[in-house]
């Protein structure tokens, strides 16, 4: 995706020829924050990713990257950080992965 979060919520309403007010009633929203989300004023909230999914019947897992991906390339743009903090990322993820599943296998 070439497009931010907000960008790609107007592409998917308008696809699906849903209007402002529309989908701002499904996300439990009102249309005037949801067009500031469209328009990148104002972020949209993780809680309502279920929602959104639901709203055009996408897989919540493939919402959920496209969500985050833009939430870590607006820190990295805004920060002035290199693509290199992506790599860094990527290594402790999977550290805390690999934690997590050390200590799920211990009995008590």
């Amino acid at each position: 995706m070439k497009t931010t979060f907000g960008e790609y919520i107007r592409q998917l309403r308008t696809d699906k020829g849903f209007t402002l007010t529309e989908l701002a009633a499904l996300l439990k929203l009102d249309s005037a924050n949801l067009s500031k989300i469209e328009t990148g004023k104002r972020e949209f909230d993780e809680k309502r990713l279920e929602r959104l999914a639901n709203a055009f019947n996408l897989d919540i897992e493939e919402l959920k990257t496209e969500y985050f991906a833009d939430q870590f390339a607006k820190k990295i743009y805004q920060y002035n950080c290199s693509t290199e903090t992506l790599i860094v990322a990527e290594e402790k993820v999977n550290y805390l992965k690999s934690r997590n599943v050390k200590q799920d296998e211990i009995k008590f």
